[in-house]
């Protein structure tokens, strides 16, 4: 009993550790509630029964729903992204129980159906606030390859935030229920200075570390400048990497993603669509009903790319033709660009 205390309590810290330390591409507010659910359970504190009585219900209610959208169609596959994302899932799991998606999982399953002679076409079912970059960035890879093997369409019902929009929208065609939001394009971290609540518990902890930065932004004081320089620089990255993965995804340019697309906030429907983020607000029986339209008039599992900038172009290119546009018309002219790409989506459909 008293080993498998110390194991949980050991599991706890590391835990811990790995959510502070952890670059995410989540929905703020739902990082919010992800990290106070973490505190109160490292702490020993247990959930109140109404608490888990919501939990167990939205468990119940997505998986009935995976199993109802499972019956999409003989040919097409449905595969569920639903919760907080993370590389391996046991993270969220731990905490809150299973409901996240592992990235890992979900390539497995994404690579399972391309090589099933009898799915024709792929619909990823998007439920998630985003999660861990980790792992991310190449599931994104995964789908916009397997774009060239079999139509792959994405429908978010409700939410596809962060890392969930970077998977998302790597699909040859994306929709969203009228109800739903979308974006959340963005990445950080962030450093909790615990030596306080430590001084007030009695504890005074010291390093003794080798290299130079080995102990850097550890939670036993303040950031100082040069640690933070780095972090800031690590986070810049993966918003490099997530701005330009949305540009290829969706046909964009890499500067209307970062000026036009919420800068980090999630988008209602009519605004998403208005911003080029999705190709359409319909319900999830209409996607099921394009896709097998897509597949019976034999069209190309390649997406076109249905905006003046190609989506199979290399981020640097994109980079130059944001750059060569900006200089020509003025910011604001992304709006007329994505009715543009509208009525060009209207018409791919007719």
């Amino acid at each position: 009993m008293i080993f498998d205390q110390e194991r949980c309590d050991m599991k706890r810290s590391l835990l811990l550790a790995a959510f502070a330390n952890t670059p995410w591409a989540m929905d703020q507010q739902h990082l919010a509630t992800f990290a106070g659910v973490l505190r109160r359970w490292s702490a020993g504190a247990a959930a109140t029964p109404e608490v888990m009585a919501d939990v167990q219900a939205a468990q119940a209610a997505r998986a009935a729903r995976a199993k109802s959208s499972s019956a999409a169609g003989g040919n097409i596959a449905v595969l569920p992204l639903y919760g907080v994302m993370s590389q391996r899932a046991s993270m969220a799991d731990d905490i809150s129980g299973s409901g996240g998606t592992s990235t890992q999982a979900f390539t497995s399953a994404l690579n399972a159906a391309l090589a099933d002679d009898s799915v024709a076409g792929i619909i990823i079912d998007i439920d998630s606030p985003g999660g861990s970059v980790f792992g991310t960035a190449e599931l994104a890879s995964a789908i916009f390859s397997a774009r060239s093997t079999k139509p792959i369409y994405g429908y978010v019902n409700s939410l596809c935030a962060s890392a969930a929009y970077w998977t998302g929208s790597q699909c040859a065609q994306l929709f969203m229920t009228p109800g739903g939001q979308a974006g959340s394009i963005g990445v950080y971290m962030q450093h909790v200075d615990e030596s306080a609540a430590l001084e007030m518990e009695g504890y005074k902890c010291s390093f003794v570390s080798a290299g130079k930065y080995k102990v850097e932004g550890n939670s036993l004081g303040p950031l100082d400048a040069e640690g933070q320089a780095f972090l800031q620089s690590q986070v810049d990255a993966y918003y490099a990497s997530f701005t330009q993965a949305v540009a290829k995804g969706r046909g964009a340019a890499i500067a209307s993603v970062r000026d036009g697309m919420g800068q980090g906030r999630c988008l209602l429907a009519s605004d998403a669509l208005a911003a080029g983020m999705v190709d359409g607000v319909c319900s999830f029986d209409d996607v099921v009903g394009k896709m097998k339209k897509a597949i019976k008039s034999g069209a190309g599992a390649k997406a076109e790319s249905l905006t003046e900038f190609s989506a199979a172009e290399p981020a640097e290119s994109l980079e130059l033709e944001a750059a060569a546009l900006l200089a020509q018309q003025p910011v604001n002219d992304f709006a007329r660009r994505a009715a543009a790409r509208r009525r060009q989506l209207e018409m791919a459909s007719i």
